[in-house]
This record gives C-alpha cells, sequence and structure tokens, in this order.
C-alpha cells in the first residue's frame, strides 16, 4: 500500500504537474506554428518563433538551405489569409527538460502526396516558449489526411477490485496498423485523456514488438485526447477498443456518447468495435430515441466465453451479450480464437483481437464505398 500511496505522491506531485503544464505550453507553440502555416497565417508563425530563430531546410539547389524565421513567415503572405491552403498538421511528441524542449509535428499535404516531418529546438524565455531552430524533411506519402478516432479507457482495475484491468494491445495495434498501411490517421480519445493501462502484449509477436519500441506510437498511448479536445467533424469513423478496461468509464461516458452519434448520424461515419470494446456502444441512443444494437447484426466477446468462475467476473458492471440482446440486437459469434466481423450497415463489430484488421478493412471499405456513391 505505502508503493501505491507514494506512487499516487509522484504522479501529482508538484514537479510533475509543472512538467505537464510546460508539455501543454511546448504544444500551444507548435500549434500556433501549424496553424500558421495551415492558413496563411504569418503573425502566428512569428509569434511561435523566437525572432532570430532559423529553420534548417533543403531544396533542389542546397542540401542544407538556411531560411530566417522573419524571411519563411513572409512566404504566408503571398496566399489569403485565414484561408486553409491544404497543409495539415499535428503534434506528434514533445520532450521537455527544464526551460528547453524538442518536438516533432507531422505535415500533411494530401494534394501533393507529401508528407514533411519538422523537427523543432524550443528554449523558454522570459516566460514564454519559443522556436528557436526547425529542420524539415519530405517523402512521398498515401496519407490521405482522413481520421480514425480510437476510444479507450483509462480504467486500470476490474470495478473496485485489486486485479489490474488493460486496454488491449494486440486490438489496438492490428487495427492501427491496418489503418496506417492505407494511409489513414488515427487518434486517441479517453474519458479522462493522458495516459491508458496496457494489457495482453506479446512481445514474441513482430508486429506488436514494432509498435511498443515506436516513441512516436508510445507518446500517443501515453497522451491520449480528452473528450473536449475532439472534433467530432474531422472523423470517419470510431472505433471502440477492447481489454478489461473497456468494460469501464467509456460504456456510461456522455462526451464520448457525444462525440460517436454525431460522428455516426452528422458525418454519416461509421461506429466500430472490437471484443470487450463493443460493451461501449450497447448504451448509444441514436436521434430517434432507440438503441443503436436494436435489429443489427452485433459481434462482440461472447458471454459463454467468459471465465464466470473467475474472480474478475465478479466486477463485471454488465453482460454484453445479453445487455445487446435485451436492447433488440441481435448478437453473432463464431468458435474461439477465430476471427468474426459482422455488418449492419454502418456499424461494424468484431469477436475478438484477431479480427480487429478485419474491422478496420470492412470500414476503409465502406469509407470507399460512399465515396463512390
Amino acid at each position: 500500500m505505502k508503493k501505491v500511496i507514494c506512487f499516487i505522491a509522484l504522479l501529482f506531485s508538484p514537479a510533475c504537474l509543472l512538467a505537464q503544464t510546460e508539455e501543454a505550453l511546448v504544444k500551444k507553440c507548435i500549434e500556433s506554428y501549424i496553424e500558421g502555416t495551415s492558413y496563411n497565417k504569418p503573425d502566428s508563425i512569428e509569434k511561435a518563433f523566437y525572432p532570430e530563430a532559423s529553420l534548417f531546410l533543403s531544396n533542389k539547389d542546397k542540401e542544407l538551405w538556411i531560411v530566417p524565421a522573419s524571411e519563411y513567415a513572409k512566404w504566408f503572405k503571398k496566399d489569403n489569409q485565414g484561408q486553409f491552403n491544404g497543409r495539415i498538421g499535428r503534434v506528434i511528441s514533445i520532450d521537455v527538460y527544464n526551460n528547453i524542449a524538442s518536438a516533432k509535428a507531422e505535415i500533411l499535404i494530401p494534394g501533393k502526396k507529401m508528407e514533411f516531418i519538422d523537427l523543432f529546438l524550443l528554449k523558454k524565455l522570459q516566460g514564454e516558449w519559443k522556436i528557436i531552430s526547425k529542420s524539415a524533411s519530405s517523402l512521398s506519402t498515401n496519407k490521405s489526411g482522413q481520421n480514425i478516432l480510437f476510444i479507450v479507457s483509462n480504467t486500470d482495475h476490474y470495478g473496485k477490485s485489486t486485479i489490474a484491468a488493460g486496454n488491449s494491445f494486440s486490438e489496438i495495434v492490428n487495427a492501427y496498423n491496418t489503418f496506417k498501411t492505407e494511409g489513414y490517421t488515427v487518434d486517441f480519445v479517453s474519458p479522462e485523456g493522458g495516459s491508458i493501462p496496457l494489457a495482453y502484449i506479446n512481445t514474441s509477436d513482430t508486429l506488436q514488438k514494432q509498435y511498443l519500441f515506436d516513441p512516436d506510437f508510445m507518446y500517443a498511448l501515453k497522451n491520449t485526447k480528452k473528450p473536449n479536445e475532439i472534433d467530432s467533424k474531422n472523423y470517419k469513423a470510431v472505433h471502440y477498443i477492447g481489454g478489461g478496461s473497456a468494460m469501464y468509464d467509456v460504456p456510461e461516458n456522455k462526451e464520448i456518447q457525444t462525440i460517436t452519434l454525431k460522428v455516426y448520424e452528422e458525418n454519416k461515419g461509421i461506429i466500430s468495435s472490437v471484443c470487450h470494446g463493443t460493451a461501449g456502444i450497447v448504451n448509444l441512443k441514436t436521434n430517434d430515441g432507440n438503441y443503436l444494437v436494436a435489429g443489427k447484426k452485433i459481434s462482440g466477446y461472447p458471454d459463454s466465453f467468459e471465465k464466470q468462475d473467475g474472480e474478475y467476473f465478479k466486477y463485471f458492471p454488465f453482460l454484453i451479450q445479453k445487455t445487446i440482446e435485451e436492447r433488440g440486437g441481435i448478437f453473432k459469434f463464431s468458435a474461439r480464437n477465430v476471427s468474426h466481423v459482422e455488418t449492419d450497415g454502418r456499424i461494424v463489430t468484431g469477436q475478438n483481437f484477431q479480427s480487429s484488421s478485419g474491422v478496420a478493412l470492412k470500414i476503409i471499405e465502406l469509407i470507399n464505398d460512399a465515396k463512390n456513391e
């Protein structure tokens, strides 16, 4: 118990909270740069940079092309101020040490099939974070700028027990890699934001090992977004991840429910889930007041596969299959350890982690079909 208390005290110590605050301020500085370069706002770019900062770039004539920040900002005066110019930017990672920081951002230009990676060095000067240098490089890419939202849980125990719970790493990785390969960008949201617990990590699995040691990917899992940071208009689909954690906090979260239903009803997007992630959709009601699952074929982890004499099972807040069937859903599943994917309109659900890639591929198929209509 003392170790747990010490850990909690450290987690919420003034030094830790200060580091989190500084990281947020660094992110704000980088986002000012991103907004300026995406919407032709030179003032926002100048605000992000230290006045004497330089950019270390390259072009066809120079291997190293040094551009003063003031000159760089002027490049964005040529087009209509405030008008989106096709550049889609996002912060990938931030590392803060006292009054210095480094950061990485991805800039996509889907129209030109280009991806830039920007690396920044920042310093806190007179109480404000400023970019003191930037370097960038580009490659051709298939990234489309289309976004998928993964919904994960912050819960690290089964209910009030001491039994550890987590989000299924295999489900995250299998679906994430499928979307990434097809050019989609994945964001993560959780009820509280920040870090999430992970479970079912298999370092003998090549793909899982690859992502476990991918610093940018793990940074995203450490820094999931809060619901109030999500703009539902940006997403083609939401995807609920399973694992024991999925049974808690997500199914009842009203903000996440609102995001999901806006993607489904306003964007004409897709709702999807895998395994225990299906717990996240049982409480969803559409605008007509009916449960989303009513009359729909739904898959997930079946009640009969649960270890019902296991200690963890005593803490389940509800049963997935039973609840879906009570609410008019048609629950479908196959034998254990076999991929099983159900599609009913714009609802795509899978039985287990073996179904994760299949669910992702079906989502992509539906998005492509909608484009061609």
